[in-house]
């Protein structure tokens, strides 16, 4: 081996209490890991070499832009590089840390330079690292702990990994903050003491603290965050693809309780003194480039101010994103295309209606055409569409405001959400007089939605002569590319469910990995079903048929029900077939 090389190796194995290495020149730095990625199996060296010299020239951490080119096995290469100094590479990289060790070391520390405590003695410490050339954390480990200190190399997502679940979101900020308390006081007496208004850079961490948590949940794909306090802690929990997932927080988060949900009140304009009712707001911000509008609701509870945060990021309305087939878009198409009638979008909260809603206005969206809505709240802002916000304060009502909006010339019309008689009529009126109306319903299936209709007390001539289609959905949880198995399913439970045998061999599972954060799932998709306003169908409307009859009919039109389009997403092996039973069981 070079005589360059062996001085690198012996330079980084000394312990940094004891030794600082000198800076070695970049070029050296990446003849030794062009070399390993070599011995790795790269695949691609020129785009290496081009990556770590572009790193160099901006003075970034080269074993980053190594792994960031993506052009070689992370684990193979470390423990390559680990070999090549002489190094131990640990291979189970951060699991055999011990339980609560992360507390014996700082959180600053280990965030900062991104490195992981598995053993603390009384004079030694373990570390992992994945970036053995970081000078910068071998002399502030030194002047830290003044311990002897063993490196050892283990992969960059472990280590990560390990820094989340063992410091929590937001762990650098939050010990910043909490420096010289006293974490046996209560939350209800450090409301003075720990309050964002007290001091500026106490703001200010608690500022960079709040948005450490958006960040975080931006990054995991989050829809929703929930701050619920609990007896005697307080918990964050993420809504990613539909479900909640309970983020790892740095111990005695409940010392912030007081701090961050008045942080989060006035980031919404909210009263900060009021904590015995109910509050509503919104927070405008911008993160890393990207705005973001936050949807704020607190709610008092006995342990405290539980606070929801909806966010909506800017999305890209787009007919291919809510995953309709070709058949199904079609219809859709030529539904867009009426002059006039009403189009209803059905189904419970969170079943995408705003979204496919949003994206059929997007469509329709052109310099011709006047496009007004009225919403409860506005939650995406449309370029070249006039969006009204519902202000019940003020009298201003779906109903109140169809009316205005009936008077001011409009071509397409959508209202969020169709609640009472008076909406409904009005919205009939206007699909009657020559626009086409858009709107939502809470109900199981597209059949249900002429029912649900005809109890609100509709006439039913009324509904056959405006309603054009009513269109169902659900949102279910797409399997992810990089890990998704073929499964097998026994012939007895698919003929229980009436899943076509045809399709039984394309049916796949979730497995977990790394890209889906071992979750199986990545992103969700619609199902839908929907039902035409057929000239048989207005018939039995007109005379107030049964349920089972319209169903019946609907069939006899070709509609395809939800069930049967989710288990042909899960046959070309989108979904899972249990998904599909899942959320569509009350529709069934």
């Amino acid at each position: 081996m070079p005589r360059r090389t062996s001085e690198i190796q012996r330079n980084f194995v000394m312990p940094a209490t004891f030794y600082t290495p000198p800076k070695m020149p970049s070029t050296s730095l990446i003849d030794v890991l062009l070399s390993s990625a070599t011995d790795a199996g790269c695949r691609d060296n020129s785009r290496l070499r081009l990556a770590l010299e572009n790193a160099s020239e901006k003075r970034q951490p080269l074993v980053d832009a190594a792994l960031d080119a993506n052009v070689m096995d992370e684990d193979r290469f470390l423990e390559t590089l680990a070999g090549r100094l002489h190094m131990a590479f640990a291979t189970n990289g951060s699991d055999d840390a011990a339980e609560g060790l992360h507390n014996r070391f700082p959180a600053k520390l280990a965030l900062r330079h991104r490195i992981y405590p598995t053993h603390i003695s009384g004079l030694e410490v373990t570390l992992l690292t994945y970036d053995p050339f970081n000078l910068d954390a071998r002399q502030a480990v030194g002047h830290e702990l003044r311990k002897k200190v063993h490196w050892q190399i283990a992969s960059r997502h472990r280590i990560l990994e390990a820094l989340h679940q063992g410091y929590g979101v937001g762990a650098e900020n939050f010990e910043e903050l909490l420096e010289g308390r006293d974490a046996s006081t209560e939350p209800d007496d450090l409301a003075q003491e720990v309050n964002v208004l007290d001091e500026a850079d106490e703001e200010a961490t608690v500022m960079n603290f709040v948005n450490q948590i958006f960040r975080e949940a931006l990054k995991e794909r989050a829809t929703d965050i929930h701050v619920e306090p609990l007896e005697k802690d307080l918990r964050i929990r993420y809504r990613v693809d539909g479900k909640l997932l309970e983020v790892p927080v740095p111990p005695n988060m409940r010392l912030l309780q007081s701090s961050l949900v008045s942080r989060l009140k006035i980031m919404a304009h909210l009263d900060i003194a009021e904590r015995r009712l109910p509050q509503d707001g919104r927070i405008n911000l911008e993160l890393d480039g990207e705005p973001i509008d936050v949807r704020v609701a607190t709610i008092p509870s006995v342990n405290g101010e539980s606070v929801a945060l909806r966010l909506l990021t800017r999305q890209k309305f787009d007919m291919s994103r809510i995953g309709m087939d070709e058949e199904t878009e079609d219809k859709v198409r030529k539904l867009l295309k009426s002059p006039n009638g009403i189009i209803l979008v059905t189904g419970p909260t969170g079943s995408g209606k705003s979204t496919t809603l949003y994206t059929f206005l997007k469509e329709l969206n052109t310099k011709d055409r006047r496009i007004v809505t009225i919403e409860d709240p506005v939650e995406n802002k449309l370029d070249g569409v006039v969006q009204i916000a519902v202000k019940p304060e003020i009298d201003l009502t779906f109903a109140a405001g169809l009316r205005s909006i009936l008077r001011g010339d409009p071509n397409v019309i959508m209202v969020g959400e169709m609640r009472d008689h008076e909406t409904v009529e009005i919205a009939i009126r206007g699909a009657l007089t020559g626009h086409l109306v858009f709107s939502t319903l809470h109900t199981n299936d597209a059949v249900g939605g002429i029912s649900r209709l005809l109890d609100m007390g509709i006439e039913p001539f009324m509904i056959s002569s405006s309603v054009r289609a009513i269109q169902a959905q659900r949102l279910v949880r797409t399997l992810c590319p990089h890990c998704k198995q073929p499964t097998h399913y026994e012939d007895s439970f698919l003929r229980s469910v009436n899943f076509p045998m045809e399709w039984k061999g394309g049916l796949c599972k979730p497995v977990g990995c790394r890209s889906c954060r071992n979750t199986g799932f990545m992103g969700r998709m619609a199902i839908m079903e929907i039902c035409m306003m057929t000239e048989k169908m207005q018939e039995l409307i007109n005379n107030r048929a049964t349920i089972s009859e319209f169903r019946a009919q609907a069939a006899a039109d070709g509609m395809a029900t939800m069930r049967h389009y989710g288990f042909r997403k899960a046959w070309e092996g989108r979904t899972t077939l249990d998904e599909v039973l899942t959320v569509t069981a009350a529709s069934e």
